[in-house]
């Protein structure tokens, strides 16, 4: 019985670091690098989910987005149009994109003279 004991505790003590081993000491791995924020993220509109009930209480979750380039696969970057950083792009931002420029006012849909993240997710060329 105290060598079926062993057997079986042998390796949950060295597991454990109970038991002395020899070899270099055990080290840690760096944490994942952080996730990106929605910010960060190219503009996107989701446009439909499905979520697939697995096994085990495991879930699969699909999701379909708008594309994330616009025609010839420009991308449109939000930072690079926002020049002095208030999350809005004004008339003298937007015209560093010359299709932005002839329609800022079709895509402006409050009428405020400036662009947020959500009115420029809607514009399509």
């Amino acid at each position: 019985m105290k060598r079926y004991l062993a057997t079986l505790c042998l390796p949950l003590l060295l597991a454990a670091g109970h038991a002395t081993a020899k070899g270099p000491p055990a080290t840690t791995l760096p944490l994942p690098p952080a996730t990106a924020t929605p910010a960060d993220q190219p503009l996107q509109r989701q446009t439909g989910m499905v979520v697939i009930e697995g096994e085990h209480g495991q879930r699969i979750i699909i999701r379909s987005v708008e594309p994330a380039s616009l025609i010839g696969g420009d991308r449109l970057d939000f930072a690079a149009l926002d020049a002095d950083g208030d999350g809005l792009v004004d008339r003298r931002e937007a015209a560093a994109d010359a299709s932005l420029r002839a329609e800022f006012d079709r895509v402006d849909a409050n009428r405020d003279g400036k662009l947020d993240r959500e009115e420029l997710a809607g514009w399509i060329l």
